[in-house]
């Protein structure tokens, strides 16, 4: 065994006591944010230099569009995309909009938030039938080994500009995909492509029709789904193995993306969310509320991260504020001092932050400007530094691996960083397609989705 492997398996043994797997070993992407839920592959090491022409494995046209992260397990890379058919019907009359609640926290407007079709001039009521699809991709030659169409639709809202009718990442235990649609269905295939359930929790009416985004998590036997949009919102735990509910908590919130994570303090799971009036945690067994905290901002989108125990929330729509929340509390933790530190600068709109070690790295807005922290202390190792090569926006979150971290431009521009204290960049990469797809990594291999093609990037 290698001096490298040995770290890798010594990081990934320091760091999951806290935070659940949904595989057991470090040696697959299974889900959103990978095998720590914190963007780290332990036992990861790609390249740092790629090009269209340089330590490309294969580059796969996908069809039709989707933002989700790969994910991977064994020889599959599994992937979602909505397919235009062309079928076209007539739209649904669109409901009035009601006046939107607002972006900074402090509560939202009493009653029922309803809006549907093209708020905001952001997006067109879908007239078009689309093909909901999982794709399985042998990992070491880039074909598809199958395609499954898990249903039919004319979409019943429009989603934003930058992103598509397939946002949601999907989750494995190694024994059964589970594939979020949001509003088209729920649904659990076997790795061999046969569905086994499918589950229907209606229909999400979006913020401005900006579309859904939340993925599921999946822990033991429960499957988890957070359902905040305008309308009545909910959480919800299903029998993975039946899709059956186990239980539904109801939630007070504007539209969400932000997708849960489940941690386990002194022996219990608990599921955290992170929205705008609150973050909560609910008991994984029971869904009953453990705690809840308030301080996000609007539009919550970034995933939070747990380790140290503490977990981190962050978000960055008109305002900013991260915070390190203590494990281990009950009741309203807001202003307490259960929020071990916090910070009210340059943090991220739409990308997750980093967990790597004890460096909590994070960008501000949608841009390719980086912060990293201390996650014990507090303390900034470097704040608010601008990534030159990184002109063109930022969306996927970033990834770490081998002791550096990897930050993907929606541009085709990547730069490789140095895990440290001080900014160093390693290597500036370019390639032709656009990413907003977060990356996955897996061994020595780099996954990338852009939006044409699926690249897997190695030596």
């Amino acid at each position: 065994m290698t001096t490298r492997s040995i770290l890798a398996i010594a990081l990934y043994a320091s760091v999951s006591v806290t935070v659940f797997a949904a595989e057991p070993s470090p040696e697959n992407w299974a889900r959103w944010r990978g095998p720590l839920a914190n963007g780290t592959a332990p036992a990861g090491a790609p390249p740092t230099k790629w090009s269209e022409t340089e330590n490309v494995k294969w580059k796969l046209k996908l069809p039709g569009f989707g933002t989700s992260t790969p994910i991977v397990w064994g020889n599959q890379v599994f992937v979602l995309t909505a397919i235009p058919t062309g079928k076209k019907t007539e739209p649904a009359p669109e409901v009035a909009a009601a006046p939107a609640p607002p972006a900074e926290p402090g509560g939202n407007p009493p009653g029922e938030r309803r809006r549907r079709g093209g708020g905001g001039g952001r997006s067109e009521q879908p007239s078009e039938a689309y093909q909901f699809v999982i794709l399985s991709v042998d990992r070491q030659s880039g074909k598809i080994l199958w395609q499954k169409t898990a249903t039919e639709q004319v979409p019943h809202e429009g989603h934003h500009r930058d992103h598509g009718f397939a946002s949601a990442s999907p989750v494995t235990d190694g024994e059964h995909l589970y594939a979020s649609f949001g509003s088209r269905g729920i649904f659990c295939y076997d790795l061999a492509g046969n569905v086994k359930w499918e589950k229907d929790l209606g229909d999400m009416q979006t913020r401005n029709a900006f579309g859904e985004g939340t993925s599921p998590a999946l822990h033991g036997d429960t499957l988890v789904v957070s359902w905040d949009h305008e309308g009545t919102d909910f959480i919800v735990a299903l029998d993975k193995r039946t899709g059956q509910e186990r239980w539904r908590q109801p939630r007070d919130e504007p539209t969400t993306w932000s997708t849960p994570l489940i941690v386990e303090h002194e022996g219990k799971a608990q599921v955290i969310v992170s929205a705008t009036n609150k973050i909560r945690s609910y008991d994984l067994a029971t869904g009953q509320q453990v705690w809840e905290c308030g301080g996000m901002t609007g539009n919550v989108v970034p995933t939070p991260v747990s380790d140290f125990g503490m977990v981190y929330a962050i978000s960055g729509f008109r305002g900013a504020s991260l915070m390190a929340i203590k494990l281990g509390r009950t009741g309203d933790l807001t202003g307490t001092d259960a929020i071990a530190w916090q910070h009210a600068k340059s943090t991220p709109y739409v990308p997750s932050p980093l967990l790597l070690g004890e460096r909590l790295y994070f960008l501000a807005g949608n841009n390719g400007i980086l912060s990293c922290f201390n996650a014990k202390t507090g303390l900034p190792h470097f704040e608010g530094e601008r990534i030159a090569h990184l002109l063109g926006g930022v969306y996927a979150s970033p990834v770490g691996a081998a002791d550096r971290v990897y930050l993907i431009g929606r541009d085709g521009k990547s730069v490789v960083i140095k895990n440290d204290d001080k900014l160093e960049a390693l290597a500036t990469n370019q390639l032709d397609d656009k990413f907003d797809a977060s990356p996955a990594v897996v061994g020595r291999q780099l996954f990338l989705r852009g939006h044409q093609h699926l690249y897997c990037i190695a030596e």
